[in-house]
């Protein structure tokens, strides 16, 4: 058992991370953000949409978001209270009723991991058809994303030439496979070469970045995707 708020605060804080940022990157309002780290459940909006927002969160923290899902189906989401103290024993079944136990919560855990996975489409359907107040979650009212064309590769260069900057960098999306995470000391260079990089930098000021070769400026927001222009 491990808590859940205060793993997830720790992760955010290590990395310099603020609630707008968080906001940003997970696409989950910060007010929600602030009930997780709390532990305030019961200010979400039910055990589904929670679940999804702590897979999404702890995931955006480099952490593995399935296992704050297990740990808060073990806290916070009713089960079996057979084994509870005071309740009757119930004699051992034979191995063949075993078996067929077995077989219907394999099945039964099936059922649930679908419906975890079902979070992000129920609150896709939320956002586009209801009120701004409504949740958002990662890949929901997510901006189209740019076909890459049959082009070259992009090449991203990173150098810190000013100071040290926390930077994340992905493969194709914001939601991509994760290629860097970690702060980039001052003088250090990192290079990555993929059809489309993703980069988002603690402090862009500090450092200069080279696509193809070519120095550009990055937003304020340090936030960009890099793909080949079709």
């Amino acid at each position: 058992m491990f808590e859940i708020g205060s793993s997830l605060r720790e992760a955010r804080m290590r990395q310099g991370l603020d609630f707008e940022e968080m906001e940003e990157r997970t696409k989950v309002r910060k007010k929600y953000l602030r009930h997780l780290e709390d532990e305030r459940f019961d200010q979400l909006p039910g055990h589904t949409y929670t679940k999804g927002f702590l897979h999404v969160y702890a995931d955006s923290l480099g952490l593995d978001g399935r296992l704050y899902v297990e740990e808060y189906n073990s806290r916070f989401v009713g089960g079996d209270e057979e084994g509870a103290a005071g309740a009757p024993r119930v004699p051992r079944a034979p191995v063949r009723q075993r078996g067929r136990r077995d077989r219907r919560e394999s099945r039964g855990a099936g059922i649930a991991l679908a419906a975890i996975l079902l979070v992000t489409a129920l609150v896709i359907a939320a956002w586009r058809f209801g009120g701004h107040d409504t949740p958002k979650v990662e890949g929901v009212n997510s901006e189209p994303r740019t076909t890459a064309s049959a082009a070259k590769p992009v090449t991203l260069s990173i150098r810190a030439v000013h100071g040290p900057t926390f930077m994340q960098v992905r493969a194709g999306s914001p939601s991509g496979k994760p290629l860097y995470t970690g702060t980039l000391e001052r003088g250090q260079l990192q290079r990555f070469t993929k059809k489309a990089l993703y980069l988002s930098l603690a402090r862009p000021g500090n450092v200069a970045v080279k696509v193809n070769g070519h120095l550009i400026v990055m937003p304020r927001s340090g936030r960009r995707l890099f793909a080949p222009a079709e």
